[in-house]
Formats: structure tokens, C-alpha cells, sequence
């Protein structure tokens, strides 16, 4: 049976059915557990916004709290992978990672390749990504195209409670690193979501509206700055076809191909800066392999090259917007 879940719960519950339904599932992170000194049953915040809330009174053997040393703990998670368990690490925000990269990208992406294919490395790490939180430049960044650019990882950003219940069971369940990034403007937002575990397969985005005209390619936030920008163009009637990515690595082209096959134009939207972007990574791709569809030059949409803005009206500006979205379409449509 489905009912209304947000991301957040949604999430909660996927950690929930995965750690009921396997004892070798573990999570660690700072703060969801308990405090020092408390009982931690009472004290188990659930992470920094209360993402796991609830779970450690079911699974005190499966959840530990860690110091702050991603380092040390996605460390930690990368060596328990390699030795029969499956860890999931929760960073508070995407932007630490810069602090745990050689565990991440020269141990835990490397190790099925340097061990010939004897080894497996089934860690999940989670952070929250994204602008729009009023957190300011080092706790607002979309970090996805350095994940994406590293073989060995996979990288999964959900833009609602439906995919990402599916894509962290399927990312718990897998036998490589995964990314699993969840953009804090988006936790509060509901979809229908079973409440039966269900899997959705890596690198097969979906299509979350049809149109004829100009195929926008996107992910995470983006997908409903997207929808929004859509019903504008509607009213002048422009139709366009949206595809969700929702996993970046691996990355379903062939859905893209096919959708410019039909409407002969793209748009890629993506919070992440221009330079070596998801977006400038799609247009690539499209350019080299269905140059002969274009009907006209790719238009792309992303966040400036800046730091991400602390003051709120800067932090709007930079953020694509529906508005931005939709000017770049009538280009490539010549409206």
C-alpha cells in the first residue's frame, strides 16, 4: 500500500526495512546516536536534521555515533565493506567530503580494480548537497561532478520520496561504493511511496513529462525548477520533455538520445558550477553521439561559477530559477 511520505522519511524507512532485513547493515555518522553523558535512546537526534531519527532504539547493535573525523569514520566504513559488512556513512554535508577523499577515491573506488575483481566494497556514504538552505559557502556546494568524474563510484541524487526509497535500498544492496547525495532544499517535499522495500535499478532515469518540442535533462532540485519553468512555457506554447537522471554515475544516455531524437533540442539543467558539470557532461555527449538530431545549438543552465551566496538575495539569484530555466529554452527554440 503507498501513502504520502517526504524524502526524509522516506529515507528513514529505507534504513529501517534494510537493517531489519539484514544485520549486516551499519550506520555510522556524527550525532544519531546520542550525546555524551545522555541516555541515548532519548538523546538519538537522528542526524544533524533527524534523518535516521528513531532508529537507534530499534538497532543499538547496528548504529554507532563517530567523532568528527570523516576521515577517520568513512575510513573506518570503507575497511568494515571490505570485510563482510555493509556500512552506510552519513556526512552532515556533501562539502566535508573534501576532508575523507583519498578513503573514498583512492581506496574504496579502487579496490575491485587493484584486487583483480576479488574484492568488494559495498559502503553507501550519504550527505546532504545543494543551495538554498541559508547555509552559506562551505555547507551549500553541488559537488556531484567530482564523484561522478571518479570510475568505481556511483552516484545517486533523488529528486522525490519514491525514487529516493527505491535508489538507497538499491545503493544498501550493491556491491561497489555509492554516493547517495539528498539535497536538504528537498527533505520536506512528499510523494507516494509503498510501504513494501522495492529496488529501482542505477542508470535508468525517468522521463517526468512529455513534450515535443525541447527535451530539458536534469536531476535532484532541479527537476521541479524545471516542472515549473514547463507550465510557463505551456502558456506559450512551448512543450517540453523533462528526464529526471536521478542516478549521475552510471549515467543513462540512451533515454537522452532518444528524447533529442524526438524534439531535436536540449536544455541540461544542474545546480552544480559550469565548468566539468553534469550539464556540460550530457551536452558532450549528446553533441558527439546525436549531433545529427540537433535542430539547434544545446542551451545549458547552471549555477554561476561563484562560491555559494550567504545573503539570502544572492543565494536566489544563483540558484538556476524557473525563470532562468525558461529564458534559455526560448533560445533554443527561437521563440
Amino acid at each position: 500500500m503507498a501513502r504520502k511520505l517526504s524524502i526524509k522519511d522516506a529515507i528513514n524507512e529505507a534504513l529501517d526495512q534494510e537493517m531489519a532485513r539484514d544485520s549486516t547493515v551499519i550506520m555510522m555518522g556524527e550525532d544519531i546516536v546520542g550525546g555524551a553523558g545522555a541516555a541515548g535512546e532519548d538523546d538519538a537526534w537522528g542526524g544533524v536534521l533527524g534523518v535516521s531519527k528513531g532508529l537507534y532504539a530499534k538497532y543499538p547493535n547496528q548504529m554507532m555515533d563517530t567523532p568528527l573525523s570523516e576521515s577517520a569514520y568513512v575510513g573506518a566504513a570503507i575497511g568494515a565493506a571490505t570485510c563482510g559488512l555493509r556500512p552506510i556513512a552519513e556526512l552532515m554535508f556533501i562539502d566535508f567530503m573534501g576532508v575523507c577523499l583519498d578513503q573514498i577515491f583512492n581506496q574504496g573506488a579502487k579496490f575491485r580494480y587493484m584486487f583483480g575483481g576479488k574484492a568488494e566494497t559495498p559502503v553507501v556514504i550519504r550527505a546532504m548537497c545543494g543551495a538554498g538552505f541559508r547555509a552559506a559557502a562551505q555547507h551549500s556546494q553541488m559537488l556531484t561532478p567530482i564523484f561522478t568524474h571518479i570510475p568505481g563510484l556511483k552516484v545517486v541524487c533523488a529528486s522525490n520520496a519514491y525514487d529516493a526509497k527505491g535508489l538507497l535500498i538499491q545503493s544498501i544492496r550493491d556491491n561497489d561504493p555509492v554516493i547517495f547525495l539528498e539535497h536538504k532544499s528537498l527533505y520536506g517535499l512528499e510523494t507516494e511511496v509503498p510501504e513494501e522495500p522495492y529496488a529501482i535499478p542505477f542508470a535508468e532515469s525517468n522521463v517526468v513529462r512529455e513534450g515535443s518540442d525541447v527535451t530539458i535533462v536534469t536531476y535532484g532540485l532541479m527537476v521541479h525548477h524545471s516542472i515549473a519553468a514547463a507550465d510557463i512555457l505551456k502558456k506559450e506554447g512551448i512543450d517540453v520533455e523533462i528526464i529526471d537522471l536521478r542516478t549521475l554515475s552510471p549515467i543513462d544516455m540512451d533515454t537522452v538520445f532518444e528524447s533529442v531524437e524526438q524534439t531535436g533540442r536540449l536544455v541540461c539543467v544542474d545546480e552544480a558550477n559550469p565548468r566539468c558539470s553534469i550539464a556540460s557532461d550530457v551536452s558532450a555527449n549528446v553533441a558527439q553521439t546525436a549531433f545529427k538530431y540537433l535542430k539547434a545549438p544545446i542551451g545549458m543552465v547552471t549555477a554561476p561559477h561563484t562560491p555559494v551566496p550567504f545573503t539570502p538575495a544572492l543565494e536566489d539569484l544563483y540558484i538556476p530559477s524557473p525563470e532562468k530555466i525558461a529564458s534559455v529554452v526560448r533560445e533554443v527554440v527561437g521563440a
